[in-house]
């Protein structure tokens, strides 16, 4: 037997308002304006009935109007890579919660590292009236910001630096912490070091190639062409890589692993392997400590944070020259590092 579909005693996307309100409650609109915005001059009696009203229609006050009356809408846009990082987590956290602090609404948005979604994303934000912006950028020129910077939008980049424009800047020490982590391989031995990386155009990639480098150099060692790989950090490309280095009768010994995503694809490829490879991964990763992964960690957390704080400095008035802070890496011995060479 057919069933008749009921038809809905509501329209999605319709929402009540002051109007309706002041309709059910049999009072005027700028007595329902009051008992919303808790001014006085409104009868026991009255506000009684109109507070009826709103729990009856569902009625919620329009903060996005209130909020533009005074020019600013209590929100801040932040523009990540990947939200499925790990990384990104507890930094989103941090700029959330330094944005509840000051009474704002993070919106945030994956960029999937691409330049062109970055910048539809950013500029999407600035559509919709955001007072500012946290941007971990995948492009390398963000001339695209600099109207809305002019029109008041306050913009701060972090783990990346800008592109093609001054603005204030939060990152962490990529050069020192790969310098220090490869440092490390060499203090327990190792001579043939190999270095897997992200694209070589994103910014802390470059860095951490440098460091790795100038270790290298600080310890009067060659670096074999061989044993550097840069690219994209999908599993597939990844283990090829290990597999490259650690083929020929002069493999690499050791391995630095340029991010979290590449340290995690060569614990799981060295794991099938009998000879020990010293490993020492930049980003601390969820259960290294259990699996005793040396790293080279960076405060996710501290990056949101110092950035989401001068985000609303400016917000508040500060007036001065774009900013750079530089927060440091620390490394983390756990057992993976200090493998010796076979």
């Amino acid at each position: 037997m057919a069933e008749t579909a009921r038809r809905p005693d509501h329209r999605y996307g319709n929402r009540p308002t002051m109007k309706d309100v002041a309709a059910r409650a049999g009072v005027g609109l700028k007595t329902v304006s009051r008992v919303v915005n808790g001014e006085p001059g409104v009868t026991p009696d009255t506000e009684r009935r109109v507070q009826e009203a709103i729990q009856a229609l569902g009625f919620r006050r329009n903060d996005s109007a209130r909020v533009l009356r005074k020019g600013r809408t209590a929100s801040v846009g932040l523009v990540l890579e990947d939200l499925a990082d790990p990384f990104y987590g507890p930094l989103s956290r941090a700029v959330e919660e330094v944005a509840r602090a000051h009474g704002a609404l993070l919106i945030n948005g994956s960029s999937a590292e691409d330049p062109e979604r970055e910048q539809e994303l950013a500029l999407a934000l600035c559509a919709r009236r955001v007072d500012g912006l946290i941007v971990i950028p995948s492009g390398d020129d963000h001339r695209y910001l600099e109207p809305e910077m002019r029109a008041g939008v306050a913009t701060v980049f972090v783990d990346r630096p800008a592109g093609r424009i001054e603005a204030d800047t939060v990152l962490s020490d990529s050069f020192g912490g790969a310098r220090a982590g490869v440092a490390h391989l060499v203090a327990h031995g190792h001579r043939r070091i190999g270095f897997i990386g992200d694209r070589p155009r994103i910014h802390t990639a470059a860095e951490r190639l440098r460091g790795y480098r100038a270790a290298m150099e600080d310890a009067g060692l060659p670096v074999d062409d061989a044993w550097v790989s840069l690219g994209p950090t999908e599993p597939a490309r990844v283990r090829a890589a290990v597999a490259a280095m650690l083929a020929g009768p002069e493999p690499v010994t050791a391995l630095f692993a340029g991010n979290n995503r590449v340290t995690v694809t060569a614990v799981r490829e060295l794991a099938g392997r009998t000879r020990p490879v010293a490993l020492v991964g930049f980003d601390d990763i969820e259960l290294a400590d259990l699996l005793g992964i040396t790293v080279i960690a960076q405060d996710a957390a501290a990056l949101g944070r110092t950035a989401a704080e001068r985000l609303f400095r400016r917000l508040d008035g500060l007036h001065e020259a774009p900013w750079r802070v530089e927060l440091p890496t620390v490394l983390v011995p756990r057992g993976s590092g200090e493998v010796p060479p076979a």
